[in-house]
């Protein structure tokens, strides 16, 4: 039976998800990848388990995650059942809804009917009585913003979830969408999206201020850019690499020359930090504090352990920032 490292809180800092009363650890474990039916079961426990004997207690779902759809929720469900339950309550479990989960017309997007019904879904695949934070996965051009938030308030009112998130919305849009869940009284506390040093969409689309302004909390997904922010493309495509067996992601023409270079580029500038790329790249979403966590995946523990060292260094002096963005200016790519 697992028993969670009596110092698991020691190499972990926490930080308040905008002005509300929720922690959450700087770095969490996102299951996009790597939780699916076609992964090991024994390496997913091993992952869990490594994540939180060292203070990662945020794991980041969703109900599409897989392959299949709905098998990342059921094998982390089986994971919690087994080996975690007697640590539900320092457990930050956070799923979402919003991409296409099943066939017709109610099981896609943001209406009441779909985001209720995949929630109530979620719990039965994890076996959970309620999620910490449920999450709109995308915006919806077409349902009214007040019908989406007013199911998310719903979710909160039945129980079944403590506090709500917005993931892949931009700055005009949360803001609409943040007065409507006040008025409702409802407790929403973070965003998500997507954010690293090669892919600024939200300091252009206004997200990462308004949730500044706002004092909501943000959570960065793929911070190391689907892996190219690490020092597994210095020196080309490796055969064995996700990019040459699952395309999905990561595409193998993303990673020109040019882009190849300015990789080094950055891992000179982290060799001289003391930091690995993939360090820097993290700590560098950390460094203004207005980001509250990142969003890692793994596919051994050893890679959460490397993840984890960044917290070790995020201050950048001005020059540093100056030739990290002067570097990212280079390139327009963005990973999804």
């Amino acid at each position: 039976m697992y028993q969670a490292s009596s110092s698991r809180y020691d190499p972990m800092t926490y930080c308040r998800s905008g002005n509300s009363g929720l922690k959450l650890p700087s770095v969490s474990l996102g299951l996009w990848h790597n939780f699916g039916d076609t992964s090991s079961y024994e390496t997913m426990k091993q992952l869990c388990f490594t994540a939180f004997d060292n203070g990662i207690t945020h794991f980041d779902l969703a109900n599409n995650y897989g392959p299949a759809p709905g098998s990342a929720e059921k094998n982390f469900g089986l994971i919690v059942k087994e080996h975690l339950s007697a640590y539900r309550d320092e457990l930050l479990i956070s799923t979402k809804a919003g991409y296409l989960m099943w066939d017709g017309p109610y099981g896609d997007w943001g209406s009441r009917k779909y985001l209720l019904a995949s929630l109530d879904q979620s719990l039965q695949r994890m076996g959970l009585d309620y999620v910490d934070i449920f999450y709109h996965h995308r915006m919806d051009p077409d349902t009214p913003l007040e019908e989406t938030m007013g199911a998310l308030a719903q979710a909160v009112s039945s129980g079944k979830a403590l506090y709500v998130g917005l993931s892949n919305y931009n700055g005009p849009t949360l803001e609409k969408a943040a007065a409507i869940l006040e008025e409702l009284r409802c407790p929403f506390v973070i965003c998500q999206n997507r954010y690293s040093i090669f892919d600024r969409t939200i300091e252009q689309n206004g997200l990462k201020e308004t949730a500044a302004r706002l004092k909501k909390g943000i959570i960065a997904f793929s911070p190391l850019a689907q892996g190219m922010l690490t020092d597994r493309y210095l020196n080309g495509i490796p055969k064995d690499s996700r990019v040459m067996t699952d395309g999905r992601y990561l595409k193998g023409t993303a990673l020109t020359e040019e882009r190849i270079a300015l990789i080094r580029r950055l891992n000179d500038l982290a060799q001289k930090r003391g930091q690995t790329l993939a360090e820097m790249a993290l700590a560098w979403v950390l460094r203004d504090g207005i980001v509250t966590s990142v969003l890692i995946g793994a596919s051994k523990p050893s890679q959460i352990l490397d993840n984890i060292r960044a917290l070790e260094n995020t201050s950048f002096t001005q020059e540093e920032l100056a030739l990290i963005d002067s570097i990212a200016a280079s390139q327009t790519y963005q990973t999804r």
